[in-house]
């Protein structure tokens, strides 16, 4: 599947362009085991002239036939490479930037290449109940992993401790799993599913 890559796009988020779009599909909480409750996401991922991704994961819970029967959870956030931030960034707050990218060409993307031939990258993701998560990774071509470096919880959230999140872009569907810790436990399968672009 080609990927087309936006003419307005700031050159560091040309790694991360395949994400770009809607994509919908199924999935099944835990292991994926017979008995495993089955679930429909709507993930979106787009960009606004700066440089990160905004990131929305909308799910709801559903029977075997992929009726919905309630909603699930919504998660919101950001991805972006992990590099320094300069006057040429907005913020903190407010704060606006300089008007030209803060990188303004794919050579000096390239510079930001890790030993392993890709790019290190950050998401930070926040969900209902006082739960930001603020996660650490690598994005390898299409193929991305990452493992939560902090995790932020209210007085009142339940336990959370950490997770892991991998995607990968296979025959032009986006696969992804997320395992996490969680009431004591150590990383376990959370859920996984399998989405096809929409739009």
């Amino acid at each position: 599947m080609a990927i087309e890559i936006p003419t307005d796009l700031t050159p560091e988020l040309v790694p991360l362009s395949w994400l770009l779009g809607t994509w919908e599909g199924r999935g099944r909480l835990g292991s994926g085991e017979a008995d495993s409750e089955h679930f429909f996401q709507t993930v979106t991922f787009k960009q606004n002239g700066l440089p990160y991704l905004q990131y929305t994961a909308e799910s709801w819970l559903t029977d075997e036939q992929g009726t919905k029967l309630r909603p699930l959870s919504v998660e919101t956030g950001f991805w972006a490479l992990d590099r320094k931030l300069n006057e040429a960034d907005a913020g903190p707050g407010l704060v606006p930037a300089e008007i030209v990218p803060a990188l303004k060409s794919a050579d000096e993307v390239e510079e930001l290449r890790n030993a392993s031939g890709g790019f290190d990258i950050t998401a930070t993701i926040v969900h209902p109940g006082g739960i930001a998560e603020l996660y650490y990774g690598q994005i390898k071509g299409p193929q991305i992993q990452l493992a939560t470096d902090m995790v932020m919880r209210g007085s009142q959230s339940k336990e959370y401790t950490g997770a892991t999140r991998m995607f990968g872009l296979v025959n032009g569907d986006l696969f992804w799993r997320w395992d996490v810790a969680a009431q004591g436990n150590e990383l376990e399968a959370h859920a996984s599913a399998i989405l096809k672009k929409v739009a």
